[in-house]
């Protein structure tokens, strides 16, 4: 049973995942997400609101930004295993991004209003921020998760991966660009992405979780 879990574990996020993201696509459709986005106002906005912190949310929320997506997927092609993984990544971040749009202009929901920080355009739904970076820290984690042999290094990076996505969608709420179920479903769709990104795109590009690292290659060759 734990042997085909893990041999379809991919299929299963994707699945719960797309469940997780009708729900909320249909509350807020509905518009019955009203109660979960006031309480998480209350949280993050009016308690969690500092001088201090809101400088440090946006510089949270700009590791989501095309430049600091660029540098990152030139450190991929540099230094991950495989044949292309900066064009692996790359490719992952076009598509989540056209996917974006898409849905945005689906839903057509606006942004919130009465309380921004930062000035921002277009719809609102899903968080654009949450679902790049859900899709590309998330694919970096896995990289990780895949290729890196030292158990240590491999539970400090990808928990640093779960965590800058966490912190990113926390960060939209905090600056006042989106709403809580915004983020949420951001993650949610970007999540049942990654299920079927590395299950049949990543392989493409990666070689084999058994095959050696370039680190590893390169130690074994001095």
């Amino acid at each position: 049973m734990l042997d085909l879990m893990r041999e379809n574990l991919h299929a299963m996020v994707a699945v719960v995942a797309t469940i997780m993201f009708v729900w909320l696509l249909g509350e807020v459709l509905e518009g019955e997400a009203v109660k979960l986005d006031t309480w998480a106002y209350q949280l993050v906005v009016v308690y969690m609101r500092r001088e201090w912190l809101t400088p440090v949310m946006q510089s949270i929320s700009e590791l989501a930004l095309p430049v600091v997506l660029l540098v990152m997927l030139l450190a991929v092609e540099a230094f991950a295993p495989g044949r292309r993984p900066g064009m692996c990544a790359a490719v992952n971040l076009a598509l989540v991004f056209a996917l974006n749009i898409a849905l945005k202009e689906i839903v057509h929901r606006p942004r919130p209003e009465g309380f921004r920080l930062i000035t921002e355009t277009g719809y609102s739904f899903p968080s654009g921020h949450s679902m790049v970076a859900m899709a590309f820290y998330g694919l970096l984690a896995w990289m990780v998760w895949h290729y890196e042999r030292d158990r240590f290094v491999r539970a400090l990076c990808v928990s640093g991966f779960m965590l800058v996505v966490v912190a990113v969608g926390l960060s939209r709420i905090y600056l006042g660009v989106h709403y809580a179920t915004d983020v949420m479903a951001g993650f949610c769709i970007s999540l049942a992405w990654l299920g079927f990104y590395t299950k049949v795109v990543a392989p493409l590009f990666m070689p084999d979780g058994r095959h050696p690292s370039r680190h590893a290659r390169a130690q074994s060759a001095s």
